[in-house]
């Protein structure tokens, strides 16, 4: 097994930050060195194989994006990133883990979801993958099942109280899901929008003409989502049950979830970067020469992009200040443009939902401790030491310290990534939802276990670098 010394960075965790040396014995951390120390001995550069200098730079754990869609169904088509492409743009952005989501859909098993989900991902990643399950039937048959899905080291599943048809789950189902969650420490995950009203509203701006992207927005009002998200709340507090709320995007559903959490429930939330940076007026309401006021479908999304005039954004960058919401995921659910996003032209409806985000999350974060939103800490906390302890990694991920797996980041704060297609763009959509971002910081050097899989604009690792992870519970609950 070779060795690998980094030496001369800034070795930043949750808590802090110090000058300090890794030294990585084949695919982990062996040990953490003040520099000058000779605890291994006078010379230790000398006696590795390789040796990476970071002087100047941070030296972070990698990033766990907890959150993706990989060749998701939907709409009639698929997200355009397969397992394989979506985890090589990971790599590029300095993200070393995903969790992807399988899928049971009504009337199918979980265990064959699961499977489906096991093929699509075995032997392609670049980089490692756990699951969360989608249980899209909460029947008896379901129910049954989900206790065993913890040895399989999978210890979340995610529920929808929208999609009515498709994922639709109502308040019974959520209502018995949550008690298998309660007495088995899975963690309980809600797309928290009240789907059947948000349908209702959705047909009545159709009939009235008013079919474009824009109107996706309106039709899903923020207090559609913020009743969702109090809804799941109070019912996990009658069953005990923890409950992560996935994709929040209105700062009144913010405001639930601090309220459950300053009464000690097990409650948590995550946000996305497009609720940080986009908005309904600037995005969803662009217009574009190639394709006019359908511009606006390149940022479709659910839960969606929210008015800049009512102050979501900077409630969402308050949130993460305050740890009201614990962390940044980016649900990377990519599509084109061309005959995938336009299969809703003159229906706003019939947009495949979702943005590529998984390449840009780490930068644009980062971005946030150049302005001042968040603490270069704060950064690693939210991007992958809580994604670790949230969801039964931590100490194999999300840190760097002796027995954790040599995932690195070596992130220079003095270069510069412009983000667009063409530019920096690795996913494969069409078009870059993140065109014209400027970022003050690069991505330099990505090990993945002790490999070096980026490097000086180079991508050195290969498909099936990945492994499956076995997740444990979470770490987070209190």
């Amino acid at each position: 097994m070779s060795t690998t010394l980094i030496t001369g960075g800034t070795v930043v965790s949750a808590t802090g930050r110090s000058l300090a040396d890794v030294l990585i014995d084949g695919e982990r951390i062996a040990a953490v060195l003040t520099p000058g120390s000779e605890l291994l001995g006078t010379d230790v550069a000398a006696s590795v194989d390789t040796v990476i200098d970071a002087t100047g730079k941070y030296v972070i754990p990698g990033g766990i994006d907890a959150h993706t869609h990989m060749e998701l169904p939907f709409g009639g088509t698929a997200a355009i990133d397969t397992f394989e492409t979506g985890t090589r743009a990971a790599a590029w952005g300095g993200t070393t883990s995903i969790i992807d989501f399988a899928v049971q859909r009504y009337g199918e098993r979980i265990q064959d979801g699961l499977a489906a989900w096991h093929d699509k991902a075995a032997s392609n990643c670049a980089i490692d993958y756990g699951f969360h399950q989608i249980i899209g039937g909460v029947d008896a048959d379901a129910l049954a099942a989900m206790p065993g899905l913890i040895d399989e080291g999978i210890t979340s599943f995610k529920l929808f109280m929208a999609y009515p048809g498709v994922f639709y789950s109502d308040d019974a189902q959520v209502l018995k899901a949550m008690q298998v969650s309660r007495d088995t420490g899975l963690l309980t995950m809600m797309h928290a929008e009240n789907g059947p009203v948000i349908d209702v509203l959705a047909a009545q701006l159709i009939e009235e003409g008013k079919t474009d992207p824009y109107f996706h927005g309106i039709a899903r009002a923020w207090q559609m989502e913020e009743e969702a998200t109090h809804r799941a709340i109070m019912l996990a507090h009658l069953t005990g049950a923890p409950l992560y709320v996935v994709h929040v995007s209105a700062k009144q559903a913010v405001e639930q979830l601090a309220w459950a959490r300053d009464r000690g429930q097990n409650v948590f939330g995550e946000t996305c970067p497009q609720y940080l940076y986009l908005s309904l007026e600037e995005q969803l309401g662009a217009s574009s020469e190639e394709w006019g006021a359908f511009e606006g479908a390149k940022w479709v999304c659910s839960t969606p992009l929210r008015s800049r005039a009512e102050g979501h954004q900077d409630h969402m960058w308050q949130a993460l200040r305050t740890n009201d919401l614990q962390m940044v995921s980016t649900d990377h659910c990519p599509f084109c443009m061309k005959d995938q996003k336009e299969l809703g032209r003159g229906d706003f409806r019939a947009i495949p939902n979702g943005i590529g985000s998984i390449e840009h999350r780490m930068d644009l974060m980062y971005q946030g401790v150049v302005t001042g939103k968040i603490t270069l800490e704060r950064w690693v906390e939210l991007t992958s030491t809580t994604p670790a302890r949230m969801f039964g990694l931590y100490g194999r991920k999300g840190v760097i310290q002796p027995g954790a797996d040599g995932d690195i980041v070596i992130y220079d704060p003095n270069g510069h990534t412009s983000i667009g297609y063409g530019k920096t763009h690795h996913m494969n959509m069409d078009h870059s939802a993140w065109e014209g971002f400027e970022i003050d910081g690069h991505v330099d050097t990505v090990l993945s276990r002790g490999k070096v899989i980026v490097d000086d604009g180079r991508y050195l690792g290969s498909k099936g670098d990945g492994r499956y992870l076995k997740r444990g519970l979470s770490q987070y609950l209190v």
